[in-house]
C-alpha cells in the first residue's frame, strides 16, 4: 500500500487503523520531506478496504523506550 503521510514514520513502525487494529508495517519512505509517501506491507487480507481511511504509524517498542529516556 502507498500512503500519503503528514509526519515521517520510521521504517519498521506498525501501521494501525482508527480502532488501533494492526494493518501493516512501514516498508519504505520516499518523496519530498514536505510531502512524504509511505510504502506499507499489509498484514490483512483485503487492504483495498482501507482506501480513504485514516491510518496511524505507531513507533516500535524499542523506539518508544529510546524516546522516554531522553
Amino acid at each position: 500500500m502507498i500512503l500519503k503521510a503528514e509526519n515521517i514514520p520510521r521504517i519498521g513502525d506498525k501501521v494501525t487503523n482508527e480502532n488501533l487494529k494492526p494493518v501493516g508495517t512501514v516498508f519504505d519512505v520516499f518523496g519530498p520531506t514536505s510531502s512524504p509517501y509511505v510504502a506499507v506491507k499489509p498484514h490483512i487480507q483485503s487492504p483495498e478496504q482501507l482506501v480513504n481511511h485514516i491510518l496511524y504509524a505507531v513507533p516500535s517498542k524499542d523506539e518508544r523506550k529510546k524516546r522516554k529516556k531522553r
